[in-house]
């Protein structure tokens, strides 16, 4: 398990785009003999386009996101008000399944998809993803290969969410949060040590108006301080690994 973890953490290092992450998290999971995963994110009801990396059937994937099944999952469901691993699947129930969402069952069970190991990944703003590794029965090797190493899997999962927050956010994301141009800017001038009054002068805006970027991008942050999130910037600057 050691030299999976370690290898995982090689690939993300290297990951640029979707494919490579796709790559490292499908080499990972071979090794385990896990045959099939996926990771989404955001799972909120505010996001039209949540990103899905996945090996399950493609057939599957791009219905699943057509009909905006992220919003009824009862598998996402859970995961939103949980904060620890659970299973799901034939013998793992999840309570007060409706109609719609047995159907859904039903038609990912036609795509292999049975039962599975899934990771909340919740962050300090409550946004929450989701880490689903899967088979399509209850195999015994499958069962016992996720309950021997559910808490490596949590970690490995928790790696592979904040290097995909952390590089594919787009340049003008800090820790996961999309900030709009010229918050990013003023923060950025933050960094170098610049008041609002010299980024104003800088950027030609009034003193109120560069801070009034820098409030809303603390807002946008969670935080309440300059320092904290200029902290944050500098983090999302570095490699996790």
């Amino acid at each position: 398990m050691q030299l999976v973890f370690e290898t995982l953490l090689d690939q993300l290092s290297l990951s640029v785009d979707e494919v490579d992450f796709h790559n490292a998290l499908a080499s990972a999971a071979g090794a385990l003999d896990i045959p099939a995963f996926a990771y989404l994110s955001p799972v909120s009801d505010r996001v039209t386009k949540p990103r899905l990396i996945s090996n399950y059937h493609s057939g599957w994937t791009s219905h699943y996101l057509r009909r905006q099944y992220e919003k009824i999952d009862p598998v996402i469901e859970w995961a939103r008000c949980s904060e620890c691993p659970f299973q799901w699947g034939p013998g793992f129930g999840l309570a007060g399944i409706s109609t719609r969402q047995q159907q859904l069952f039903d038609e990912a069970a036609q795509f292999g998809i049975c039962c599975g190991l899934t990771i909340p990944l919740v962050d300090r703003r409550g946004g929450v993803a989701a880490m689903t590794f899967a088979a399509d029965r209850l195999d015994p090797t499958f069962l016992r290969t996720v309950e021997q190493y559910e808490q490596a899997l949590e970690i490995m999962a928790m790696c592979f969410h904040i290097s995909v927050r952390r590089k594919l956010s787009g340049g003008l994301a800090v820790d996961g949060v999309s900030l709009t141009p010229r918050e990013y800017e003023c923060l950025q001038w933050t960094a170098r040590g610049k008041s609002a009054w010299e980024i104003g002068c800088i950027l030609g805006i009034k003193e109120r108006t560069a801070a009034f970027h820098l409030d809303n991008a603390k807002k946008k942050l969670g935080v309440r301080t300059k320092t904290q999130a200029v902290t944050l910037l500098a983090s999302s600057r570095s490699s996790i690994l």
